[in-house]
């Protein structure tokens, strides 16, 4: 059996082209995007993963980020022996179960099931609420449109996906999971409960090798990676738990890092205009955080955001130079990050973004894009890249004062990049 792996650079300004060949694409719907053709989508420097085009049939990679190469011997897994009786490995794929249903969890399969040949598979999913709402819930989305692969339940903990099996269990304790016996390598860990060592941890105990969470890390023992920022720093042997940190980190660092790598931010400070989530609620009732207690879906909820400082966990050189606040509104989807710093080279609108330009035309391509046309945030919804700079809005004032503006699929978009690092993981076993 073939097996892809990912090989992903890391930005650098040595790294960048000195031209760019960008070409505006043709904007492709949502249904599309979302029937496992990875559609191209009005930006320039990126066609957002799998592309379809005049050039390009469905299925051709055009992300440059993706490097696929034959496996390796060390790639081969052999039978572990643990703790845990394990079951058969039938497949060289690495073993991926998800724990938490959510939005993140569901859009996490359907990223899956859109990546032609990966070198993980889904086996296990553990989720509370019950199997016959598991499976309603993925085949039935109100973002997303129905499902483009086929969702039954088959008896009380079977759901067959595209008609493969895949266990579905339920427990709140996960060191009563049956990770072992199941032989679950990876656990998506997308509860948001269990996101510290402490916590993750709980994963390994119940008989998986790794665990990738989908939210910030909180506390000591929680590597933290960010796909074309630091992921190659990923090492394997001794980081077991690791953080794919949030959406809005991961919408704000490529283009960070490419501003820095250029011209040299002194300091910034970011708003992210972010979508309703489900932490909030949709009448008023009580919550932690009294903004969030307010409803979602009929005011502008000021809140905090750690996103800014932790872009310094994946990129050092900004580290105590970032700061920011979030402004939670009431879309379902896609969010925009207005960013405003000072930086030590003066430099002009049109320079600044031609080194984004740069940057998604090459190291950065699939994950940093920019987009030349006058879009709303429904236009980015099913887009794939991890940031799109709003080009037009881009602003420089007295030569060092840059403001740029980034929109992201907070869902879709951020649950390609754990696909994606869960992929990376699988190619270091």
């Amino acid at each position: 059996m073939n097996t892809a792996f990912v090989a992903l650079p890391v930005w650098s300004k040595r790294s960048a082209s000195t031209t760019s060949s960008s070409a505006t694409l043709p904007g492709v719907p949502l249904s599309s995007r979302c029937r496992g053709e990875r559609a191209a989508v009005p930006v320039m420097g990126a066609t957002c993963g799998w592309a379809r085009d005049a050039s390009a049939g469905v299925g051709s990679r055009q992300s440059a980020f993706w490097a696929m190469s034959p496996p390796s011997s060390s790639a081969v897994l052999p039978m572990r022996r643990g703790a845990h009786s394990r079951a058969p490995r039938w497949s060289m794929k690495v073993r991926v179960a998800v724990s938490g249903f959510g939005r993140i969890g569901r859009n996490f399969v359907r990223c899956l099931q859109a990546t032609p040949n990966p070198n993980i598979e889904l086996v296990a999913i553990n989720d509370t609420a019950g199997i016959k709402t598991a499976a309603h819930l993925l085949k039935y989305d109100t973002i997303l449109g129905p499902a483009p692969f086929d969702v039954k339940a088959q008896g009380d903990d079977t759901l067959l996906i595209d008609g493969k099996p895949v266990k579905v269990v339920s427990n709140r304790d996960p060191t009563q999971l049956p990770w072992g016996s199941i032989g679950v390598d990876i656990v998506i860990e997308a509860t948001g409960v269990f996101v510290s060592n402490e916590g993750a941890s709980k994963h390994l105990q119940a008989g998986a090798k790794k665990v990738l969470i989908t939210a910030p890390g909180k506390g000591e023992g929680v590597a933290t990676y960010v796909l074309g920022l630091n992921h190659l720093h990923y090492n394997p042997s001794t980081e077991h738990i690791v953080s794919n940190a949030s959406c809005t980190t991961n919408g704000m660092a490529p283009f960070v890092k490419v501003l820095d790598e250029e011209f040299g931010i002194v300091s910034g400070m970011m708003t992210t205009t972010h979508s309703y989530t489900g932490d909030q609620r949709l009448l008023d009732a009580s919550h932690r955080d009294l903004r969030r207690a307010r409803a979602a879906a009929l005011n502008i909820v000021p809140t905090s955001t750690g996103a800014a400082q932790a872009v310094a966990l994946v990129y050092p050189p900004v580290k105590g130079k970032l700061t920011g606040i979030a402004l939670r509104v009431p879309t379902a989807n896609v969010s925009v990050v207005d960013f405003v710093c000072q930086v030590k080279k003066r430099t002009f609108k049109e320079e600044v973004n031609a080194a984004f330009k740069r940057a998604a035309d090459g190291p950065l391509k699939g994950i940093l894009a920019v987009n030349e046309e006058p879009l709303v945030s429904s236009d980015y919804r099913g887009n794939v890249n991890s940031s799109i700079v709003d080009a037009p809005l881009t602003t420089v004032m007295g030569d060092t004062l840059v403001k740029v503006v980034a929109w992201y699929d907070n869902e879709y978009g951020y649950s390609q990049r754990v696909v994606d690092l869960a992929m990376y993981m699988a190619s270091k076993f």
